[in-house]
């Protein structure tokens, strides 16, 4: 369960620090969407001697609990965390995908049973297993209705998949409105396209970090992202500190947008 944070360090200097970072934030200056890659829970696992990826899956699967307590205690709204790719489904050993799977099925219910906590699915169901696709909506119906932190939980999720779905879905609308083919293309705007995305109707990421070092998107909110910040950590996913986080959104507050303009 969750609850019962530890500090991500006892040394007195580094807390110092750490507090000194937080009291530089400004709240007008904080991401209201906040998106997560927390890579490298395999490499994490091989540093530290485990004998399986799942071990690492499990130390990913901690820290995001961590990881989304600081995001509620410090006033972020939503958070979208990139658990599960279409990708993985085939390109994963079938051991380790099914602990994964397994993992995420017990960090969905978790979540969801937390505070004020709205947990929502966004990917697709295709290729998941039937016993996750009912954990993940009945964690989903259990913070119907709530107020707090909004976690988006990327299972099954594909970037350009979820384009060619929001895509499917317009077509298929217009068609059972009785709409005319050739009317399509003049009603096709990005905000229509936005409206049939998993995440419609929520606003895109304003910052997207990424641990691990790796500095790529992966497939991850190719559309939402459009003018989102990135922001790559070092340390591998199990490995990231509270600092790190701080150090991310000072960062970020630091930076001026532009929208493209």
């Amino acid at each position: 369960m969750l609850g019962g944070q530890k500090s991500a360090s006892r040394n007195p200097v580094y807390a110092l620090y750490q507090r000194r970072i937080r009291r530089s934030l400004d709240s007008a200056e904080l991401p209201h969407h906040l998106a997560m890659i927390l890579d490298g829970n395999r490499r994490w696992a091989r540093q530290v001697g485990l004998e399986s990826a799942a071990h690492g899956h499990r130390a990913g699967a901690d820290k995001i609990r961590e990881f989304l307590v600081w995001c509620d205690d410090i006033g972020i709204e939503v958070v979208t965390l990139y658990l599960l790719s279409t990708d993985n489904l085939s390109a994963r050993d079938t051991d380790e995908l099914q602990a994964l799977i397994e993992i995420i099925g017990e960090l969905a219910d978790d979540l969801s049973r937390y505070r004020d906590w709205r947990v929502k699915h966004v990917g697709t169901t295709a290729g998941l297993p039937e016993s996750l696709v009912r954990t993940l909506a009945e964690a989903e119906e259990r913070g119907a209705g709530r107020s707090g932190l909004h976690v988006n939980l990327a299972v099954g999720y594909g970037g350009r998949t979820e384009i060619a779905h929001a895509m499917r879905s317009i077509v298929e609308s217009h068609h059972l409105q009785g709409g005319a083919i050739e009317e399509l293309a003049a009603l096709l705007t990005p905000e229509l396209i936005a409206e049939h995305l998993y995440t419609g109707g929520q606003p895109d990421p304003d910052l997207v970090i990424r641990t691990s070092g790796e500095q790529r998107l992966s497939d991850f909110m190719l559309w939402q992202s459009a003018h989102s910040e990135l922001y790559f950590v070092e340390a591998l996913g199990p490995d990231l500190r509270e600092v790190d986080f701080l150090r991310a959104l000072r960062d970020y507050g630091q930076r001026h947008r532009r929208f493209g303009s």
